[in-house]
């Protein structure tokens, strides 16, 4: 009898799709669309990577409006990933956090631990006021990034791009 193999990590990115359709959800009090940096480097980040922008918004922190827009999204057939940039940190009005977990069907904490592990090294201590995390909902990837560039560019370069299409596929199996 033959043993069955488990698949590489390797060999699961060789059968994940190339190219994601994401949906960018900026989350800010004050951002608009001409000076949304976070948003706009998001987008244009992923389109070099190959992938799709299905659509963007800005909201405000408020979690029920953050949150009806993360459900619209993970229900439209169109989106594979849903990526917030804003929210994530420990001030009054950071809600971010609280509203996408409450969403979530599956955590995945080494997102965030792999994050601040990575801002560490660039911020030093200050890494750990950040709340970013990622899970799954409805099938759907979700992301949720700090507000600040460097923060996006970090998450984007040292993690989702090379991970997301790997992402979508295992979350679809």
């Amino acid at each position: 009898m033959e043993r069955h193999r488990d698949a590489t990590p390797r060999e699961h990115k060789a059968h994940a799709p190339r190219s994601v359709s994401c949906f960018v959800l900026t989350i800010s009090d004050t951002k608009t669309s001409e000076s949304d940096t976070s948003g706009a480097l998001i987008q244009e980040l992923l389109r070099a990577g190959g992938h799709r922008i299905a659509g963007s918004a800005i909201v405000r922190d408020e979690p029920a409006d953050v949150q009806r827009i993360v459900r619209e999204q993970c229900a439209d057939p169109a989106v594979q990933a849903v990526i917030l940039t804003g929210g994530t940190g420990i001030t009054s009005r950071d809600s971010t956090f609280e509203a996408v977990e409450a969403l979530l069907d599956k955590r995945l904490p080494g997102f965030g631990e792999l994050f601040r592990m990575l801002s560490y090294q660039e911020i030093g201590g200050a890494a750990m006021l950040s709340r970013a995390q990622a899970g799954v909902r409805a099938g759907r990837i979700v992301v949720s990034l700090p507000g600040s560039p460097n923060a996006c560019r970090l998450a984007l370069e040292k993690l989702l791009l090379p991970e997301l299409g790997h992402l979508v596929r295992e979350v679809n199996r």
